[in-house]
């Protein structure tokens, strides 16, 4: 049974995308789903641009609320970004959870998503395996 992870951030429009894409990609025994605490609705067009050119971009992937994803049965929640990782919402049984912040490229220029999609592959990715064991 695969392990299920949230990635979490505020807007639920960049850095949390990337990431749930990359483990839903990467980590064969591991099913991601990401959510905002203040989702902006939409996708970041240059999210959606970088993980359409790494081939790993899924048209289900969509800026989406806690309560889309709260009766899922997670064995992670993982906050990429300060402001989710200070607002992280009481979850209704307990779930680990950890914290590994990524500047947010949110306006910024395409490169910018290219590097935050590396530094998410290199340093979320192994965190993830190490906690919930693939």
């Amino acid at each position: 049974m695969k392990k299920k992870v949230l990635v979490m951030c505020t807007g639920n429009s960049c850095r949390s995308i990337i990431g749930e894409a990359l483990i839903n990609a990467k980590l064969d025994d591991v099913e991601a789903y990401s959510c905002g605490v203040a989702p902006s609705g939409k996708v970041n067009p240059n999210a959606k641009k970088v993980l359409e050119q790494k081939g790993i971009w899924k048209d289900e992937y969509h800026s989406k609320n806690l309560d889309e994803v709260i009766d899922i049965p997670f064995d992670l929640v993982v906050t990429v970004c300060d402001h989710a990782h200070e607002t992280c919402p009481m979850f209704p049984r307990a779930v680990p959870k950890i914290h590994v912040g990524f500047e947010d490229p949110d306006g910024k220029e395409f490169e910018v998503f290219e590097v935050t999609y590396a530094e998410i592959k290199s340093t979320l990715l192994p965190k993830v395996k190490e906690v919930v064991g693939v």
